[in-house]
């Protein structure tokens, strides 16, 4: 009977423990089966103002939202969301299930950003947004983690110059994301050799000086986007100024799992 009992509880056990594993193994399927957006109908809202629509001509938003990969009900971090252009293409595809921290310094909010963000925040697509502000090598609040993605979109260059640890800015994102989570980062591009110097003359940096920087804080590269690439830009000019199109590179890297 004593040998009944204990083959009982280990059998009760047992199921027990193949019970959690099929509830865990289905929130992480659920997890990796969320739901992509429709990209281009997230563009194409009609509640999207017109100085987004001008701005959408030459950064390919549906392409680069479909190179995130960022899906509905995820948390994102936006880096330098400055006046939220981005931002509110990403809360709009993460949805009211998910949440998206949108990263400033009060530096570049007195500066450049004023009450743009503040703005645009009273929109209805925003209400999934919390605007963080915050020094860039320290850009994640406390509380925050297991981020699904990090976004850094044309800014990593003006970084350079600041006075930003970027060292410790590049881990504090690495450890504010889950692992498997995704960091997509894209820039302007300027010519070999070049590295960080024409960061705030022609606000671009050498793709190979920014991967070296991301790849020491254990990022690893997943991907490459060659949909804003120009390689006819010969790359000596500032960007504000170009006369031909912006040579840009978009990278994806992945957080080991």
């Amino acid at each position: 009977m004593t040998i009944s009992i204990h083959r009982r509880a280990h059998v009760i056990s047992v199921l027990a423990s193949l019970s959690i594993l099929a509830g865990l193994n289905a929130v992480s399927a659920a997890a990796q089966d969320a739901k992509a957006p429709d990209y281009e109908a997230i563009v194409a809202a009609p509640d999207r103002s017109e100085t987004d629509r001008q701005t959408d001509q030459r950064r390919q938003p549906a392409k680069m939202l479909a190179f995130t990969g960022v899906k509905t009900g995820m948390k994102v971090l936006d880096m330098d969301a400055n006046a939220g252009y981005s931002t509110e293409l990403l809360a709009r595809a993460v949805g009211p299930a998910g949440v998206v921290y949108a990263q400033d310094s009060a530096a570049v909010i007195e500066r450049f950003v004023k009450d743009k963000f503040d703005i645009r925040a009273q929109k209805p697509a925003m209400k999934n947004v919390v605007h963080v502000v915050r020094n860039f090598d320290d850009p994640i609040p406390p509380d925050v983690n297991g981020l699904d993605l990090v976004t850094f979109f044309f800014a990593y260059h003006d970084v350079s110059y600041m006075p930003v640890d970027r060292a410790e800015m590049n881990k504090k994102m690495f450890a504010a994301l889950k692992p498997g989570g995704f960091l997509v980062i894209a820039d302007h591009s300027a010519r070999p050799g070049d590295g960080t110097d024409v960061a705030k003359t022609f606000h671009r940096i050498e793709e190979t000086t920014l991967r070296q920087e991301i790849e020491a804080a254990g990022f690893k590269l997943a991907s490459e986007g060659d949909f804003l690439r120009h390689p006819e830009d010969p790359r000596d000019a500032t960007v504000f100024h170009a006369q031909i199109p912006v040579d840009e590179f978009v990278l994806k890297y992945q957080k080991p799992l």
